[in-house]
């Protein structure tokens, strides 16, 4: 899935606001600031203010990588298709991401 929307980044596509969201929830954890700007820049459509608010948001909120079942969910009102295969949406899967967001998960699950 990231491959997919770093390849639709590159090409300049439209990847959506929840592609952006969902690129920026993950990108933060492998790539600093600037990376993660410059890549949501290439989307011709997205300002550099653009970008920085948006990662600022997502970082602020500490919002961890969405579920497969969450990104599914918003595909549905993003014209973009984020996860091209529905049964490549698993980013918890596929990457290894630092201690405290699985630990972030295991509290959020805690508390319900």
């Amino acid at each position: 899935m990231m491959s997919h929307l770093l390849d639709a980044l590159e090409r300049g596509d439209d990847i959506g606001h929840y592609g952006q969201l969902v690129f920026v929830m993950i990108a933060r954890h492998f790539l600093d600031e600037p990376e993660v700007v410059q890549w949501l820049r290439k989307d011709r459509k997205t300002s550099e203010e653009d970008a920085i608010a948006m990662l600022r948001q997502v970082e602020e909120r500490d919002y961890n990588p969405p579920r497969a079942e969450r990104i599914l969910e918003w595909q549905r009102d993003n014209p973009f298709p984020i996860c091209p295969d529905g049964n490549e949406c698993n980013v918890y899967r596929d990457l290894r991401f630092p201690e405290h967001v699985y630990k972030h998960i295991q509290e959020y699950y805690a508390s319900e």
